[in-house]
């Protein structure tokens, strides 16, 4: 009996914070997605080579109605707007493309030191679970930034997806191998430790994070062959 009262009372418990906290869980949600945005294309609080610094949550709404000039949904052939195509869960929408509905694509349309960027959002499966992040293109098809995270990858080696010295390795990167969408590749044996070679469309691989990376790699590929329709659209070709 006395088991059956703490079952009631706890999950009553826990059942109430729930509810009471729903909101402000919501909104920390908001803030972080733009937060992860806004990092991927250069728009952060870094202050040294090696920190991952976000614009702090007091600021982060207005410095994202500043750099994000436009938020568009891509369904089927229509574009359209949306001033809240960030919240869109990439998850549910994929379970929308198995089902045989049109999945809803959402793309960031920023402006920074009056360069365009086009910020698309990923989704992924890694070693242990989920991993999703989000690259920033201008015209050309070049990576401007990218911000990656994941939901259990192995501390010190998948996880290390989201340290600033791995994310920095795709900026200048293009997701183009001559007009063919090739995305970019996280590859064991790049003989590119220091990722000088822009043209090769692959980065240096994590050590004891095979499997991570490439579901990294199966991410953005796939995402960029999504967005594809839309990002010939855009590009500006050499």
């Amino acid at each position: 009996m006395f088991a059956a009262i703490m079952v009631i009372v706890v999950g009553s418990l826990l059942a109430f914070f729930a509810s009471s906290l729903k909101e402000r869980i919501g909104e920390n949600e908001r803030l972080e997605k733009q937060q992860n945005i806004l990092y991927a294309m250069g728009v952060n609080e870094n202050e040294d080579e090696g920190s991952v610094n976000f614009v702090s949550t007091d600021k982060v709404a207005g410095e994202f109605s500043k750099y994000i000039k436009e938020q568009l949904v891509i369904e089927g052939e229509n574009i359209t707007s949306d001033p809240n195509a960030y919240l869109i869960d990439l998850k549910a929408e994929e379970t929308r493309a198995k089902n045989g509905k049109t999945r809803r694509l959402p793309v960031f349309v920023g402006e920074k030191d009056g360069k365009k960027n086009y910020i698309i959002p990923m989704r992924g499966k890694g070693l242990w679970d989920a991993i999703w992040g989000f690259v920033a293109l201008d015209e050309t098809m070049v990576v401007q930034g990218v911000y990656f995270d994941h939901k259990g990858e192995t501390p010190g080696l998948g996880a290390n997806i989201k340290q600033r010295y791995f994310m920095d390795d795709f900026i200048g990167e293009s997701i183009l191998d001559n007009d063919r969408y090739a995305g970019i590749a996280v590859a064991k044996g790049n003989n590119d430790p220091t990722n000088e070679d822009k043209d090769d469309n692959e980065v240096d691989a994590l050590a004891g994070a095979t499997i991570t990376g490439d579901g990294l790699s199966a991410m953005i590929k796939e995402s960029v062959n999504l967005y594809k329709p839309y990002l010939e659209t855009i590009r500006v070709k050499n």
